[in-house]
């Protein structure tokens, strides 16, 4: 498993979500939830892009809620922003391709 990644600052974040309203959900957890394939597929967009959007579909708030925290976990992702069924995820990739500020 990864180390965990730095904290953003608030600048980065608000840097990072500008650059993610154009984005579409790249990823969507649906009624299988989080599966290992899903979980690799994360994987690989976060190291192609650093900056994604995820849908999560679950039955209530505290479920879906649930499934980003591990979703997070397992990719070694932080969570940029979350509104509704959306969340941003951001993880530095080994040839980064965008600048944050400091």
């Amino acid at each position: 498993m990864t180390a965990a990644p730095l904290a953003l600052s608030g600048k980065q974040k608000n840097h990072l979500r500008g650059l993610a309203h154009a984005l579409h959900p790249l990823v969507i957890v649906g009624e299988k939830g989080l599966t290992e394939s899903l979980l690799e597929e994360t994987r690989q967009a976060l190291e192609a892009h650093e900056l994604i959007k995820v849908r999560v579909n679950a039955a209530d708030r505290e479920e879906r809620e649930q499934r980003i925290e591990i979703l997070l976990a397992a990719t070694a992702s932080q969570l940029v922003q979350k509104i509704g069924h959306i969340a941003v995820l951001y993880r530095r990739a080994k040839n980064p391709k965008l600048q944050l500020p400091r």
